[in-house]
């Protein structure tokens, strides 16, 4: 009797596939309740942007901080149920990642920004994890999405720096200067891939360069602080 005649072998056949029928209506149904909580993070963090987007109008930095922080706890919880779902799929995280990674990478970069403007540094990894409750071995807070926020968040600052400035604070630009630069350089240790991360490390180059031409340019107009600047070294290639 040939193969395809086997009863045994279509019996088998139709075993797998009813099998791979359950998996994959398995996780469609498990993609859609994590989409459902991700289209909330979305959701909080248009607030939050808009909200942060106030800061280049020279409006009361404190009082927009204090807004867009009322939406972290917000984002916590979100979070919190993201993990609760992926519960039940032990090492499954990148098998899902993809479906979170971007709005997390917006909030890192929210984040961030607004840890800079309180502060004039960088939140760490481990301070944004905290601060979305990520702090789980098994659903914690991916290094790359948390690098290409920061990537994303350097995008804020030379449109800052120009409203800044017009606003009369010539002290921005040095400022702002030094953090990219050291930015640039903590960067520039990573041995990056020719991906996505490495195409938004490239164009933190460009916004370094854009505020360095801000910064040189309130220096040539005699406004800068007297005594205060920076080196003038270019931004390598």
């Amino acid at each position: 009797m040939a193969n395809g005649d086997n009863p045994l072998s279509s019996y088998s056949l139709e075993k797998q596939f009813e099998t791979f029928r359950t998996e994959l209506e398995e996780s469609g149904t498990l993609r859609e309740r994590i989409r459902s909580v991700v289209s909330e993070i979305e959701s909080t963090t248009r607030v939050m942007y808009a909200t942060l987007l106030l800061v280049h109008q020279s409006r009361s930095v404190n009082e927009l901080l204090e807004k867009a922080k009322s939406q972290i706890d917000v984002l916590k919880e979100k979070y919190k149920q993201l993990a609760q779902i992926l519960g039940g799929c032990s090492g499954q995280y990148y098998r899902y990642h993809g479906d979170w990674k971007s709005e997390t990478q917006s909030v890192v970069s929210l984040l961030t920004f607004m840890h800079w403007l309180e502060t004039g540094n960088l939140l760490e990894h481990k301070e944004a994890e905290d601060k979305l409750g990520l702090n789980n071995s098994e659903f914690g807070l991916d290094v790359e999405d948390y690098l290409i926020g920061v990537c994303f968040m350097s995008n804020e600052l030379p449109r800052y720096v120009v409203n800044q400035v017009t606003a009369g604070d010539y002290d921005c630009p040095r400022k702002v200067l030094k953090f990219l630069t050291d930015l640039h350089a903590a960067f520039r240790l990573l041995n990056l891939r020719n991906d996505f991360l490495r195409k938004k490390f490239d164009g933190m180059k460009y916004d370094l360069r854009k505020v360095e031409e801000v910064h040189y340019d309130v220096k040539i107009r005699g406004l800068t602080p007297n005594g205060e600047s920076v080196g003038d070294k270019g931004v390598e290639g």
